[in-house]
């Protein structure tokens, strides 16, 4: 099942401001050619900020273009997470399941 908000945002300082939420749930990054990451944050908002500033990480190299986030609970947040990673593959998230 895709994310539920599953039209990206431009992975911008001004668009994660104006639309991730500063609540619990799973995020996706990702570009025009894949998924990047897919992960779980207390604060979605700020986790996306600092993927964003970390600009030397793998997560964001290849260049990060998009996000796309769910609002869910703990229990709910790390099931999520494992379907969304089941499903999408991101890049990055199967580098540091290795």
């Amino acid at each position: 099942m895709p994310f539920e908000q599953c039209i990206p945002r431009n992975f911008t300082v001004g668009e994660i401001q104006s639309y991730a939420p500063k609540l619990a749930g799973v995020y996706g990054i990702s570009n025009p050619h894949e998924w990047i990451y897919i992960g779980v944050s207390e604060n979605i908002q700020s986790a996306l900020l600092v993927h964003l500033q970390d600009a030397n990480t793998s997560v964001t190299n290849p260049r990060a273009t998009g996000f796309v986030y769910e609002v869910c609970d703990g229990a709910r947040r790390l099931t999520r997470q494992d379907r969304l990673v089941f499903e999408y593959e991101p890049s990055e998230n199967r580098r540091t399941s290795r």
